[in-house]
């Protein structure tokens, strides 16, 4: 990765350009100056700045994640703010929504504010997520009203679901005068119990303890039926099972505000990848079978869930080196979201406008984030990417501070080339 900051003046040339929000695809030019957005449009004079020839490739808004794991503060052994920055860029994205599992847990305004200030001078906009209860233990809530103040985007126990069904209530009442989402991780434990992968025909043949998708679909269906009851907002993050995909399609056609998110690795592996006992396979909620993924590409395609979200969780060698049952969940996924994602929904007759929809103005707008990007004086966040190049993704490849990752070795398509976050340029 190359970084420089932008001339004053930069003229993008010859541009496959994406609108999300006008639903345009077009050849054009992108004008910037001073870091802002001056002008999109056909033939635009070069204005005596510098000159990019894009030769055709696709420029973007740049892509945002709203469900990462940065680690800090507390695990900075496994990724940082810094590092998980320099993992978004080699993955196209200038935003990246953090979640508040750290050590200790996000549920103070204090801690909102330390992380927006060690946050100012990154080359992502990074956008801290606050805990639905105290130290995460679902019992008291935040104060949700300081910590939105403090810049908080969303609340979220994000890694425990909030098991009581009165906090989660309370919870969704006191968010949605702010304006903002709850999201539940959707797990009931008692349901899970000592799971460890999805539970079917690859649980029993690798002999380890299965979750059932009905430890997610039933939480699914409680969050669903309390946002409905106080009018709440709900997003419920990395969907992972067909029952799911139903309650999520019955409830928007109810007219519940809820929306929802998919992984990159529940779009692209079944439970049969791990035949070997990867552990790098092992996330929460687990791979499923390929009649789950079929359905998860068809939301995706549908509208049914609304965005591709990472869930980006770093972890060290030591921990994913440990015995299946012991090894902690959780996989990085940045630098390979969109080659990952663009394969298997290409591959599925899917429309490139509507992926980059689901990377860019979709998420944005379930955070309130301002998703216009190409409105003029706006500060540029663009990637450029090659949406027909095939590569192996390699350990070269990544950024983050951790390697657990079971893309290593896989051939993806589209590929990011340059980012603009934040007044500087990034090549890759």
């Amino acid at each position: 990765m190359t970084a420089n900051h932008l001339p004053k003046n930069l003229l993008l040339k010859n541009a496959r350009i994406i609108d999300p929000v006008k639903m345009k695809e077009f050849e054009g030019d992108i004008l910037i100056r001073n870091g802002n957005i001056e002008a999109v449009g056909v033939d635009l004079p070069e204005d005596g700045g510098e000159t990019i020839n894009v030769n055709g490739k696709i420029v973007t808004h740049g892509f945002c994640d709203i469900h990462a794991h940065f680690r800090e503060p507390g695990r900075e052994d496994k990724e940082t703010l810094e590092s998980g920055s320099k993992a978004a860029l080699a993955g196209g994205f200038t935003t990246v929504c953090v979640m508040p599992n750290t050590d200790p847990p996000i549920d103070s305004p204090e801690s909102i504010r330390f992380l927006v200030e060690k946050a100012e001078n990154l080359p992502v906009n990074i956008h801290p997520m606050g805990a639905v209860t105290m130290g995460q233990k679902g019992e008291h809530l935040t104060e949700m009203a300081s910590m939105i103040q403090e810049g908080a985007v969303a609340f979220s126990d994000d890694g425990v679901p909030v098991m009581n069904s009165g906090v989660m209530r309370r919870a969704l009442e006191y968010a949605a005068p702010l304006g903002v989402p709850v999201i539940n991780h959707a797990e009931d434990l008692t349901l899970k119990g000592e799971g460890q992968i999805n539970e079917g025909d690859w649980s029993t043949e690798l002999g380890l303890a299965g979750i059932p998708d009905v430890s997610e679909s039933s939480m699914v269906s409680r969050d669903i039926q309390v946002a409905e009851f106080v009018k709440g907002r709900l997003h419920i993050p990395h969907i992972s099972s067909r029952k799911s995909v139903e309650l999520i399609r019955w409830a928007k056609e109810q007219g519940v505000n809820v929306t929802a998110e998919v992984t990159p690795h529940h779009l692209y592996f079944t439970d049969a990848h791990l035949v070997n006992y990867d552990t790098n396979l092992k996330v929460a909620p687990p791979i499923r079978s390929e009649k789950d993924r079929l359905a998860l590409m068809t939301a995706l395609k549908d509208g049914i869930i609304d965005c591709v979200a990472t869930d980006h969780a770093p972890h060290t060698i030591e921990d994913k080196e440990a015995p299946f049952d012991w090894a902690p969940p959780g996989m990085i996924g940045l630098e390979s979201a969109f080659g990952a994602v663009w394969k298997v929904m290409s591959g599925a007759g899917c429309e490139l406008i509507e992926i980059v929809k689901g990377f860019t103005t979709k998420p944005r707008t379930i955070m309130g984030l301002a998703s216009d990007l190409f409105q003029k004086g706006t500060p540029a966040e663009l990637v450029i990417f090659d949406p027909d190049a095939e590569w192996v993704f390699q350990a070269k490849h990544i950024h983050s501070k951790s390697r657990n990752t079971p893309f290593i070795g896989e051939r993806l398509k589209g590929k990011v080339l340059t980012v603009i976050s934040k007044g500087m340029i990034f090549q890759f």
